[in-house]
C-alpha cells in the first residue's frame, strides 16, 4: 500500500525543519489542513507565515508541529527525486511522435513519454494538456504554476484530434483561454509537418496564439524529426530546402508585423530551418531574450555570439596541435566560422568531421542524436591527430553515456586517441588552452 505524504531525502542544515527534528525518512503528510500531493503543493503551502505541519515520523509516530516564520522563508527539507511521485503519462498517438520512431534496445529512459503540467512549471518540459481534468487547470491557476510550455501543433480541433489521436485534444483554445485569463504565462510550440499543419493552417495557428499575447508570449516553429524507424507509422516526409526557405521568409515577416503590433517578434522558428535553408541566422535582437532554447531557437546565434567573446582568450601561436572537432550535418555549418579564426593561430590545426546519422538515418541532421557507434564507424583514428573533441549534446545529460548506451571511456579505449567534451565556445576554448599547456609541458621536459 502506498504511503501517503512525501517522504523527506535530506534535511538542510541550520533549517527550520532540523530545529524541529525531522529527518530523513520522515513524511510530511499536509500543511494547514492541505494533503500534499508533490513537492509543488509543499512549497506553495509553505510560503504561509503560520504553518501546522502533520509529520509521520519513521517509527510510525504522528507529530503536529506549529511553525510561525517569514513569508516565503524555507523549512529547509528536499525531497529529492520522490518529490513529484507517478510522472503522469503521454495519452496521445500523435502522428509524428519520436518516440515511436526509437529502434528497440535503447536506455528505457528513451521510450518513456511524458505530459506532466507540473514538470512542465518545474523543468520546462513541453505539454499538450489532453490529459488535464478541470481540477488540474484549477489547480494550475490557484497555485500560478507559471511559466507553462505548451505543444500547441495547430489550434484547428479536428486536425488537432487527428494529429495526436486524442479526443480530447480539440480542447486546446478553450484551455489556453482559461490559462490566459488565469494569468498563466504559457510559451508555445509548433511540430511543422510538411501538408499537415503548415500554410494556411500554420497561418490560422500564428493568429489564434497571437491573439492571447501576452499570456502566450512566444511560438516557436521546429520541423518534424524523421528517423529511419517509421515503419507502419503514418507518412510523413521532411521539408523540402525550398520549403524552408519560405518559411524562414514568413517568420521574418511576421516577426516585423508582431515587433509593430506588439513590441516583440513572438514567433521563431528553429535554427534548423536557417541551416538546412541556408538562410542567414538572426541578430540577438530578433530572439527576445531567447524563450525557446531548449527547442533549439537562437543556439546558433547565442554560440557566435559567445565564440566572439572568448576567442580573444587563445595565443596567437600554439605548440604544434592538431584537433578534430566531430559534429553533426548542421554543426558544421555552425564550426565554420569558429574552426576559420582557430587555424589562424600558428602552430595549430584544426579541422571538422561531420558525422552523419546512419544510425537514425540521414534526415536527423543534429548532433546531439549522433551515437557512439557512429563516431566509431565514421571516424579514423590515424586522421583525428593528437585531440578529438565532441559537443557535449551528443551525451545523456549530466552523464558519459551516448544514445545508444556506449560510454565516453569507450569511445575513448576503442578509438584509442584523446576525447574531450565541449558545452559551448568557452568550454572549447578551456579545453585547447589546456591542451597547449600540456604540450608546451611536454616540449620543456622532453
Amino acid at each position: 500500500m502506498e504511503q501517503s505524504g512525501l517522504k523527506i531525502e535530506q534535511v538542510k542544515p541550520e533549517s527550520i525543519a532540523l530545529e524541529l527534528g525531522l529527518e530523513p525518512g520522515d513524511r510530511v503528510i499536509d500543511i494547514n489542513g492541505h494533503t500534499l500531493q508533490d513537492v509543488i503543493d509543499f512549497r506553495f503551502f509553505e510560503a504561509d507565515e503560520s504553518l501546522t505541519i502533520l509529520v509521520q515520523k519513521q517509527s510510525g509516530d504522528k507529530w503536529e508541529l506549529d511553525v510561525e516564520k517569514d513569508f516565503d522563508e524555507s523549512l529547509g527539507i528536499d525531497f529529492g527525486q520522490g518529490g513529484f511521485g507517478h510522472t503522469r503519462g503521454c495519452a496521445n498517438r500523435c502522428l509524428f511522435c519520436f518516440v515511436d520512431q526509437m529502434p528497440p534496445g535503447m536506455r528505457p529512459t528513451l521510450y518513456v513519454k511524458d505530459d506532466d503540467y507540473r514538470l512542465s512549471f518545474w523543468t520546462g518540459n513541453f505539454i499538450t494538456l489532453t490529459n488535464l481534468s478541470h481540477n488540474d487547470l484549477h489547480r494550475i491557476a490557484q497555485q500560478r504554476l507559471s511559466p507553462l510550455y505548451i505543444s500547441v501543433h495547430t489550434t484547428n480541433p479536428a486536425l488537432r484530434e487527428r494529429m495526436l489521436g486524442n479526443k480530447r485534444a480539440g480542447m486546446i483554445s478553450d484551455q489556453l483561454k482559461y490559462l490566459a485569463k488565469a494569468g498563466i504565462e504559457m510559451h508555445t510550440q509548433v511540430v511543422l509537418c510538411p501538408g499537415l499543419n503548415d500554410e494556411q493552417e500554420l497561418e490560422r495557428t500564428i493568429n489564434d496564439l497571437a491573439g492571447l499575447w501576452p499570456a502566450v508570449s512566444s511560438m516557436a516553429i521546429v520541423p518534424v524529426g524523421l528517423t529511419r524507424f517509421r515503419q507502419g507509422l503514418y507518412p510523413l516526409r521532411p521539408f523540402t530546402r525550398d520549403e524552408e526557405t519560405r518559411l524562414v521568409h514568413w517568420v521574418g515577416e511576421k516577426q516585423d508585423e508582431f515587433l509593430t503590433r506588439l513590441g516583440n517578434p513572438f514567433v521563431f522558428a528553429s535554427d534548423e530551418f536557417y541551416l538546412s535553408s541556408g538562410q542567414k541566422i538572426p541578430s540577438v535582437e530578433r530572439y527576445a531574450g531567447f524563450p525557446q532554447l531548449e527547442n533549439g531557437v537562437g543556439l546558433t546565434r547565442l554560440f557566435w555570439d559567445e565564440w566572439e567573446a572568448v576567442m580573444t582568450s587563445l595565443p596567437r601561436e600554439a605548440p604544434g596541435l592538431k584537433v578534430t572537432l566531430a559534429t553533426g550535418r548542421l554543426g558544421e555549418q555552425v564550426l565554420k566560422p569558429v574552426v576559420d579564426r582557430l587555424n589562424a593561430i600558428k602552430g595549430l590545426e584544426v579541422a571538422i568531421k561531420r558525422v552523419d546519422n546512419r544510425f537514425f538515418g540521414e534526415e536527423i541532421t543534429v548532433a546531439g542524436l549522433i551515437t557512439g557507434e557512429d563516431l566509431l564507424v565514421q571516424l579514423c583514428p590515424d586522421e583525428i591527430g593528437d585531440l578529438l573533441v565532441i559537443p557535449a549534446v551528443m551525451l545523456k545529460r549530466d552523464s558519459d553515456i551516448f544514445l545508444d548506451g556506449m560510454t565516453l571511456t569507450e569511445l575513448r579505449e576503442q578509438m584509442k586517441v584523446p576525447v574531450a567534451v565541449a558545452g559551448g565556445p568557452r568550454q572549447l576554448v578551456d579545453v585547447l588552452n589546456s591542451s597547449f599547456s600540456a604540450r608546451q609541458d611536454k616540449f620543456v621536459h622532453q
